[in-house]
Protein backbone atom coordinates (compact mmCIF):
# COMPACT_ATOMS: atom_id res chain seq x y z
CA UNK A 1 0.00 0.00 0.00
CA UNK A 2 1.52 3.31 -1.03
CA UNK A 3 1.43 5.82 1.80
CA UNK A 4 1.52 9.56 1.24
CA UNK A 5 4.21 9.82 3.91
CA UNK A 6 6.59 8.27 1.34
CA UNK A 7 7.00 11.71 -0.26
CA UNK A 8 7.91 13.30 3.09
CA UNK A 9 10.45 10.55 3.77
CA UNK A 10 12.11 11.26 0.42
CA UNK A 11 12.26 14.98 1.25
CA UNK A 12 13.89 14.11 4.58
CA UNK A 13 16.43 11.87 2.83
CA UNK A 14 17.48 14.65 0.46
CA UNK A 15 17.43 17.54 2.93
CA UNK A 16 20.68 19.35 3.67
CA UNK A 17 19.39 20.05 7.19
CA UNK A 18 18.47 16.45 7.90
CA UNK A 19 18.42 15.17 11.50
CA UNK A 20 17.67 11.67 12.83
CA UNK A 21 13.97 11.03 12.25
CA UNK A 22 11.39 9.44 14.55
CA UNK A 23 8.21 8.19 12.87
CA UNK A 24 5.47 8.29 15.48
CA UNK A 25 1.98 6.87 15.51
CA UNK A 26 -0.29 4.40 17.26
CA UNK A 27 0.45 0.71 17.07
CA UNK A 28 -0.34 -1.08 13.80
CA UNK A 29 -0.74 1.98 11.57
CA UNK A 30 2.15 0.81 9.35
CA UNK A 31 5.24 2.60 10.70
CA UNK A 32 7.63 -0.35 10.38
CA UNK A 33 6.34 -1.31 6.93
CA UNK A 34 6.63 2.25 5.61
CA UNK A 35 10.21 2.66 6.80
CA UNK A 36 11.28 -0.75 5.47
CA UNK A 37 9.81 0.06 2.05
CA UNK A 38 11.50 3.46 2.13
CA UNK A 39 14.82 1.78 2.92
CA UNK A 40 14.45 -0.77 0.11
CA UNK A 41 13.63 1.86 -2.50
CA UNK A 42 16.01 4.62 -1.46
CA UNK A 43 19.14 2.93 -0.06
CA UNK A 44 21.50 0.13 -0.99
CA UNK A 45 20.93 -1.55 2.38
CA UNK A 46 18.97 -1.35 5.66
CA UNK A 47 20.50 -2.00 9.07
CA UNK A 48 17.42 -3.03 11.06
CA UNK A 49 17.66 -2.93 14.86
CA UNK A 50 14.45 -4.25 16.46
CA UNK A 51 14.76 -3.22 20.09
CA UNK A 52 11.62 -5.01 21.21
CA UNK A 53 12.12 -8.37 19.50
CA UNK A 54 15.86 -8.51 20.28
CA UNK A 55 16.41 -7.36 23.89
CA UNK A 56 20.12 -8.22 23.65
CA UNK A 57 20.60 -5.30 21.23
CA UNK A 58 19.59 -2.86 23.97
CA UNK A 59 22.95 -3.53 25.65
CA UNK A 60 24.57 -1.56 22.82
CA UNK A 61 23.14 1.60 24.35
CA UNK A 62 24.52 1.05 27.84
CA UNK A 63 27.45 3.22 28.86
CA UNK A 64 29.21 5.19 26.11
CA UNK A 65 26.77 6.45 23.45
CA UNK A 66 29.36 7.42 20.83
CA UNK A 67 27.84 7.01 17.35
CA UNK A 68 30.97 5.45 15.83
CA UNK A 69 31.23 2.87 18.63
CA UNK A 70 27.52 1.91 18.29
CA UNK A 71 27.82 1.53 14.50
CA UNK A 72 30.99 -0.56 14.85
CA UNK A 73 29.29 -2.92 17.30
CA UNK A 74 26.17 -3.11 15.12
CA UNK A 75 28.24 -4.15 12.11
CA UNK A 76 29.49 -7.13 14.11
CA UNK A 77 26.11 -8.11 15.56
CA UNK A 78 24.12 -7.60 12.33
CA UNK A 79 26.91 -9.00 10.15
CA UNK A 80 26.68 -6.14 7.67
CA UNK A 81 28.50 -2.95 6.76
CA UNK A 82 26.91 0.38 7.71
CA UNK A 83 27.97 2.94 5.11
CA UNK A 84 26.87 6.60 5.44
CA UNK A 85 24.89 7.69 2.37
CA UNK A 86 24.21 4.09 1.32
CA UNK A 87 22.78 2.44 4.46
CA UNK A 88 19.58 3.36 6.31
CA UNK A 89 20.02 2.69 10.05
CA UNK A 90 16.53 1.82 11.34
CA UNK A 91 15.92 1.60 15.11
CA UNK A 92 12.52 -0.08 15.37
CA UNK A 93 10.36 -0.07 18.53
CA UNK A 94 12.72 2.53 19.99
CA UNK A 95 10.44 3.07 22.99
CA UNK A 96 11.69 -0.29 24.33
CA UNK A 97 15.13 1.29 24.92
CA UNK A 98 15.01 4.90 26.23
CA UNK A 99 18.82 5.15 26.01
CA UNK A 100 18.55 4.63 22.24
CA UNK A 101 16.38 7.78 22.07
CA UNK A 102 19.14 9.68 23.88
CA UNK A 103 21.73 8.22 21.47
CA UNK A 104 20.06 9.94 18.50
CA UNK A 105 21.68 13.16 19.68
CA UNK A 106 25.15 11.72 19.13
CA UNK A 107 24.29 10.39 15.70
CA UNK A 108 23.25 13.93 14.77
CA UNK A 109 26.39 15.52 16.24
CA UNK A 110 29.01 12.89 15.34
CA UNK A 111 27.71 11.15 12.18
CA UNK A 112 25.36 13.63 10.45
CA UNK A 113 26.04 11.99 7.07
CA UNK A 114 24.39 8.72 8.24
CA UNK A 115 20.64 8.42 7.62
CA UNK A 116 19.06 7.32 10.93
CA UNK A 117 15.33 6.64 11.38
CA UNK A 118 13.37 5.24 14.30
CA UNK A 119 9.80 4.09 14.79
CA UNK A 120 7.97 4.05 18.07
CA UNK A 121 4.62 3.78 19.79
CA UNK A 122 3.90 4.77 23.40
CA UNK A 123 6.92 7.08 23.13
CA UNK A 124 5.72 9.52 25.78
CA UNK A 125 5.72 6.71 28.33
CA UNK A 126 9.34 5.85 27.46
CA UNK A 127 10.52 9.46 27.50
CA UNK A 128 10.07 9.78 31.26
CA UNK A 129 13.11 7.47 31.53
CA UNK A 130 15.19 9.14 28.81
CA UNK A 131 17.18 12.30 28.24
CA UNK A 132 15.37 13.73 25.24
CA UNK A 133 17.62 15.25 22.54
CA UNK A 134 15.67 18.48 22.00
CA UNK A 135 16.48 20.20 18.70
CA UNK A 136 18.52 17.28 17.41
CA UNK A 137 15.80 15.06 15.94
CA UNK A 138 12.85 15.43 13.57
CA UNK A 139 9.37 13.92 13.82
CA UNK A 140 6.79 12.69 11.37
CA UNK A 141 3.46 11.20 12.35
CA UNK A 142 1.76 8.30 10.58
CA UNK A 143 -2.02 7.85 10.79
CA UNK A 144 -4.30 5.10 9.48
CA UNK A 145 -4.90 5.20 5.72
CA UNK A 146 -6.87 8.31 4.80
CA UNK A 147 -9.68 7.96 2.25
CA UNK A 148 -7.46 8.74 -0.76
CA UNK A 149 -4.84 6.21 0.41
CA UNK A 150 -7.60 3.65 0.89
CA UNK A 151 -8.83 4.24 -2.67
CA UNK A 152 -5.31 3.71 -4.01
CA UNK A 153 -4.93 0.54 -1.94
CA UNK A 154 -8.15 -0.87 -3.43
CA UNK A 155 -6.77 -0.24 -6.92
CA UNK A 156 -8.89 2.80 -7.75
CA UNK A 157 -6.14 5.33 -8.42
CA UNK A 158 -8.32 7.63 -10.63
CA UNK A 159 -10.82 7.90 -7.75
CA UNK A 160 -7.99 8.78 -5.37
CA UNK A 161 -6.87 11.53 -7.76
CA UNK A 162 -10.45 12.82 -8.05
CA UNK A 163 -11.07 12.95 -4.30
CA UNK A 164 -7.75 14.78 -3.77
CA UNK A 165 -8.58 17.40 -6.41
CA UNK A 166 -11.10 20.22 -6.82
CA UNK A 167 -14.64 19.11 -5.83
CA UNK A 168 -16.03 21.33 -8.62
CA UNK A 169 -14.39 19.00 -11.17
CA UNK A 170 -16.24 15.91 -9.93
CA UNK A 171 -19.22 14.85 -12.07
CA UNK A 172 -22.44 13.52 -10.46
CA UNK A 173 -21.61 9.99 -11.64
CA UNK A 174 -18.12 10.06 -10.08
CA UNK A 175 -19.56 11.65 -6.95
CA UNK A 176 -21.98 8.72 -6.64
CA UNK A 177 -19.13 6.22 -6.99
CA UNK A 178 -17.10 8.06 -4.34
CA UNK A 179 -20.08 8.01 -1.97
CA UNK A 180 -20.36 4.23 -2.34
CA UNK A 181 -16.63 3.82 -1.70
CA UNK A 182 -16.78 6.17 1.26
CA UNK A 183 -19.58 4.15 2.84
CA UNK A 184 -17.38 1.04 2.69
CA UNK A 185 -14.46 3.02 4.11
CA UNK A 186 -16.68 4.11 7.02
CA UNK A 187 -16.92 0.47 8.08
CA UNK A 188 -13.50 -0.88 7.00
CA UNK A 189 -11.53 2.09 8.28
CA UNK A 190 -7.90 2.76 7.55
CA UNK A 191 -5.93 0.30 9.68
CA UNK A 192 -3.67 -1.41 7.11
CA UNK A 193 -4.37 -4.94 8.37
CA UNK A 194 -8.15 -4.40 8.16
CA UNK A 195 -7.89 -2.99 4.62
CA UNK A 196 -5.66 -5.91 3.62
CA UNK A 197 -8.17 -8.41 5.08
CA UNK A 198 -10.99 -6.80 3.10
CA UNK A 199 -8.99 -6.82 -0.15
CA UNK A 200 -8.10 -10.50 0.18
CA UNK A 201 -11.66 -11.81 -0.16
CA UNK A 202 -13.82 -8.68 -0.53
CA UNK A 203 -15.41 -9.43 2.84
CA UNK A 204 -16.38 -6.75 5.33
CA UNK A 205 -16.64 -9.48 7.97
CA UNK A 206 -12.95 -10.30 7.53
CA UNK A 207 -12.13 -6.63 8.13
CA UNK A 208 -14.39 -6.63 11.20
CA UNK A 209 -12.51 -9.62 12.65
CA UNK A 210 -9.19 -7.84 12.24
CA UNK A 211 -10.60 -4.70 13.91
CA UNK A 212 -11.56 -6.84 16.90
CA UNK A 213 -8.05 -8.30 17.03
CA UNK A 214 -6.46 -4.84 16.90
CA UNK A 215 -8.76 -3.54 19.66
CA UNK A 216 -7.86 -6.55 21.80
CA UNK A 217 -4.13 -5.99 21.21
CA UNK A 218 -4.58 -2.39 22.36
CA UNK A 219 -6.28 -3.65 25.50
CA UNK A 220 -3.30 -5.92 26.14
CA UNK A 221 -1.08 -2.87 25.70
CA UNK A 222 -2.96 -1.18 28.54
CA UNK A 223 -0.91 -3.30 30.92
CA UNK A 224 2.13 -1.29 29.78
CA UNK A 225 0.53 1.92 31.03
CA UNK A 226 0.14 0.58 34.55
CA UNK A 227 0.96 1.35 37.31
CA UNK A 228 0.48 4.85 35.88
CA UNK A 229 -3.19 4.20 35.09
CA UNK A 230 -5.95 1.86 36.26
CA UNK A 231 -6.17 -0.84 33.56
CA UNK A 232 -9.90 -1.47 34.01
CA UNK A 233 -10.64 2.24 33.90
CA UNK A 234 -8.64 2.48 30.64
CA UNK A 235 -10.75 -0.28 29.13
CA UNK A 236 -13.96 1.50 30.12
CA UNK A 237 -12.82 4.86 28.74
CA UNK A 238 -11.60 3.19 25.52
CA UNK A 239 -15.11 1.90 24.82
CA UNK A 240 -16.94 5.00 26.03
CA UNK A 241 -14.95 7.33 23.77
CA UNK A 242 -16.08 5.38 20.70
CA UNK A 243 -19.67 6.08 21.72
CA UNK A 244 -19.01 9.77 22.43
CA UNK A 245 -17.51 11.09 19.18
CA UNK A 246 -18.92 14.53 18.45
CA UNK A 247 -19.96 15.15 22.04
CA UNK A 248 -18.30 17.34 24.64
CA UNK A 249 -16.44 15.05 27.02
CA UNK A 250 -17.43 14.87 30.68
CA UNK A 251 -15.14 12.56 32.60
CA UNK A 252 -17.94 11.27 34.83
CA UNK A 253 -19.68 9.79 31.77
CA UNK A 254 -16.66 7.79 30.63
CA UNK A 255 -16.80 5.09 33.26
CA UNK A 256 -18.92 4.18 36.26
CA UNK A 257 -17.22 3.40 39.54
CA UNK A 258 -14.13 5.51 38.86
CA UNK A 259 -13.25 8.97 40.18
CA UNK A 260 -12.84 11.92 37.83
CA UNK A 261 -9.05 12.12 38.41
CA UNK A 262 -8.73 8.39 37.57
CA UNK A 263 -10.84 8.82 34.43
CA UNK A 264 -8.85 11.88 33.40
CA UNK A 265 -5.57 9.97 33.76
CA UNK A 266 -6.96 7.11 31.64
CA UNK A 267 -8.15 9.51 28.92
CA UNK A 268 -4.79 11.29 28.81
CA UNK A 269 -2.96 7.95 28.58
CA UNK A 270 -5.05 6.95 25.53
CA UNK A 271 -4.27 10.31 23.93
CA UNK A 272 -0.55 9.89 24.60
CA UNK A 273 -0.71 6.48 22.92
CA UNK A 274 -2.56 8.16 20.00
CA UNK A 275 -5.45 5.72 20.35
CA UNK A 276 -7.66 8.76 20.95
CA UNK A 277 -7.24 12.43 20.09
CA UNK A 278 -8.27 15.40 22.23
CA UNK A 279 -10.00 18.17 20.23
CA UNK A 280 -10.09 21.32 22.36
CA UNK A 281 -12.33 24.37 22.10
CA UNK A 282 -10.51 27.57 21.14
CA UNK A 283 -11.11 31.28 20.66
CA UNK A 284 -10.67 31.87 16.89
CA UNK A 285 -9.56 35.50 17.14
CA UNK A 286 -6.03 34.74 16.00
CA UNK A 287 -3.26 32.26 15.32
CA UNK A 288 -1.96 29.93 16.56
CA UNK A 289 -5.26 28.41 17.58
CA UNK A 290 -3.61 26.29 20.26
CA UNK A 291 -2.70 29.41 22.25
CA UNK A 292 -6.32 29.73 23.44
CA UNK A 293 -7.07 26.01 23.84
CA UNK A 294 -9.43 25.32 26.73
CA UNK A 295 -8.34 22.84 29.39
CA UNK A 296 -11.94 22.07 30.31
CA UNK A 297 -13.97 22.16 27.08
CA UNK A 298 -13.05 19.44 24.58
CA UNK A 299 -14.27 16.58 22.43
CA UNK A 300 -12.46 13.44 21.32
CA UNK A 301 -11.83 11.47 18.15
CA UNK A 302 -10.88 7.82 17.89
CA UNK A 303 -7.77 6.76 16.01
CA UNK A 304 -9.76 5.06 13.26
CA UNK A 305 -13.29 4.81 11.87
CA UNK A 306 -13.20 1.01 11.76
CA UNK A 307 -12.07 0.73 15.38
CA UNK A 308 -14.76 3.22 16.36
CA UNK A 309 -17.34 1.02 14.61
CA UNK A 310 -16.13 -2.06 16.48
CA UNK A 311 -15.90 -0.45 19.94
CA UNK A 312 -19.18 1.46 19.72
CA UNK A 313 -21.17 -1.76 19.36
CA UNK A 314 -23.35 -0.21 16.66
CA UNK A 315 -25.70 -2.65 14.84
CA UNK A 316 -23.78 -3.08 11.57
CA UNK A 317 -26.71 -4.37 9.53
CA UNK A 318 -28.95 -1.43 10.42
CA UNK A 319 -26.28 1.25 10.04
CA UNK A 320 -24.81 -0.13 6.80
CA UNK A 321 -28.28 -0.19 5.25
CA UNK A 322 -28.61 3.59 5.59
CA UNK A 323 -28.20 5.47 2.31
CA UNK A 324 -27.52 8.83 3.97
CA UNK A 325 -23.89 8.82 5.12
CA UNK A 326 -24.63 11.68 7.52
CA UNK A 327 -27.21 9.55 9.32
CA UNK A 328 -24.95 6.57 10.08
CA UNK A 329 -24.65 6.17 13.85
CA UNK A 330 -26.50 9.46 14.42
CA UNK A 331 -23.95 11.42 12.38
CA UNK A 332 -20.99 10.42 14.56
CA UNK A 333 -19.35 8.40 11.78
CA UNK A 334 -19.37 11.44 9.49
CA UNK A 335 -17.87 13.66 12.20
CA UNK A 336 -15.18 11.04 12.94
CA UNK A 337 -14.38 10.78 9.22
CA UNK A 338 -14.04 14.53 8.69
CA UNK A 339 -11.94 14.86 11.84
CA UNK A 340 -9.71 11.96 10.83
CA UNK A 341 -9.07 13.48 7.39
CA UNK A 342 -8.44 16.92 8.88
CA UNK A 343 -5.90 15.56 11.37
CA UNK A 344 -3.82 14.54 8.35
CA UNK A 345 -4.29 17.77 6.39
CA UNK A 346 -3.84 19.97 9.50
CA UNK A 347 -0.75 17.99 10.56
CA UNK A 348 -2.18 16.86 13.88
CA UNK A 349 -3.47 20.26 15.05
CA UNK A 350 -7.26 20.18 15.25
CA UNK A 351 -9.67 22.35 17.24
CA UNK A 352 -13.33 23.36 17.39
CA UNK A 353 -15.41 26.31 18.56
CA UNK A 354 -17.87 26.25 21.44
CA UNK A 355 -19.53 29.53 22.36
CA UNK A 356 -18.71 30.22 26.00
CA UNK A 357 -21.91 32.02 26.96
CA UNK A 358 -24.56 31.11 29.50
CA UNK A 359 -27.35 28.92 28.07
CA UNK A 360 -25.67 28.90 24.64
CA UNK A 361 -25.42 25.64 22.69
CA UNK A 362 -23.68 27.16 19.65
CA UNK A 363 -20.83 25.00 18.39
CA UNK A 364 -18.87 24.56 15.16
CA UNK A 365 -17.45 21.07 14.69
CA UNK A 366 -13.94 21.93 13.51
CA UNK A 367 -11.69 24.84 12.57
CA UNK A 368 -9.33 24.55 9.59
CA UNK A 369 -6.31 26.81 9.10
CA UNK A 370 -5.64 27.29 5.37
CA UNK A 371 -3.16 29.89 4.09
CA UNK A 372 -3.24 31.77 7.37
CA UNK A 373 -7.05 32.01 7.49
CA UNK A 374 -9.32 30.24 10.01
CA UNK A 375 -12.25 28.46 8.34
CA UNK A 376 -15.18 27.03 10.33
CA UNK A 377 -16.15 23.48 9.30
CA UNK A 378 -19.60 22.08 10.09
CA UNK A 379 -20.48 18.40 9.63
CA UNK A 380 -24.25 18.64 9.27
CA UNK A 381 -26.30 15.59 10.22
CA UNK A 382 -30.03 15.02 10.21
CA UNK A 383 -32.55 17.18 8.36
CA UNK A 384 -31.14 20.30 6.73
CA UNK A 385 -31.40 23.16 9.19
CA UNK A 386 -30.55 26.82 9.35
CA UNK A 387 -26.87 26.30 10.36
CA UNK A 388 -27.39 28.84 13.13
CA UNK A 389 -24.05 28.10 14.85
CA UNK A 390 -22.16 28.59 11.60
CA UNK A 391 -23.89 31.91 10.88
CA UNK A 392 -23.30 33.06 14.46
CA UNK A 393 -19.60 32.20 14.12
CA UNK A 394 -19.29 34.18 10.87
CA UNK A 395 -21.07 37.15 12.41
CA UNK A 396 -18.89 37.02 15.54
CA UNK A 397 -15.60 36.58 13.67
CA UNK A 398 -15.91 38.40 10.30
CA UNK A 399 -12.13 38.29 9.78
CA UNK A 400 -12.27 34.48 9.42
CA UNK A 401 -12.36 32.68 6.07
CA UNK A 402 -15.17 30.88 4.28
CA UNK A 403 -17.46 28.51 6.09
CA UNK A 404 -17.33 24.89 4.90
Amino acid sequence: MRRFIDDELQQWRDSARRKPLILRGARQVGKTWSLKEFGKKSFESIALVDLERNPSLRKLFEGDLGAARICSDLEVLLRQKITPGKTLLFLDEIQACPRAITALRYFYEEMPELHVVAAGSLLEFALKDASFPVGRIQFLNLYPLCFAEYLEATGNIPAAVAVSGDPADISPAVHELLRDELKRYFFIGGMPAAVEAYLEHGSLRDAFEVQGEIAESYRMDFAKYTPLVDRYCLDSVFTSLAQSVGQQIKYARLGEGHSNPTLKKAFEALCLAQVARKITSVNPTGLPLGATASAKVFKALMLDLGLMRHLSGMPDDIEYARSDLLAIYRGSMAEQFVGQEMLVSQRGSLYYWDRQAKSSSAEVDYLAVIDGKIHPVEVKSGAAGSLRSLHLFLASYPECGKAL
